[in-house]
């Protein structure tokens, strides 16, 4: 069974940072590609940032690019979202989602509680 625990949301102001996590467990290793996704209030479910399993190739909204850094940190198995100058349009619950095609990025149907990023103008 996957599980995946999303950590590190908050209340800033619009222009502070925040580092999300994502630290999955059973079946998904260091080698995995990852992605992360958020939804707003009444919003569909949006792609943000994905990181293949080798950690070198990354791929951006448009909406983030330039101000979201994702990575990874293998001995840790744990993934990352740096998220800088953070405006109130970028609100919402985020997610990580554990791709289903293992290196390669994919999305899957695994999907966690998320964790809730609020930015105040």
């Amino acid at each position: 069974q996957i599980q995946v625990d999303e950590s590190g949301g908050g209340v800033v102001r619009a222009g502070e940072s925040l580092r999300l996590s994502c630290a999955p467990a059973g079946r998904i290793f260091a080698g995995y590609a990852m992605g992360w996704f958020r939804q707003a209030p009444g919003k569909a479910r949006e792609f943000v940032a994905a990181i293949d399993g080798s950690g070198i190739q990354t791929t951006y909204s448009n909406a983030v690019k330039g101000r979201f850094t994702i990575s990874k940190d293998d001995a840790k198995n744990t993934w990352y979202l740096q998220m800088n100058t953070l405006k109130p349009e970028d609100t919402g619950t985020y997610y990580c989602n554990p791709s289903s095609a293992g290196r390669l990025w994919r999305p899957s149907d695994f999907w966690g509680q998320g964790t809730q990023v609020t930015v105040s103008s």
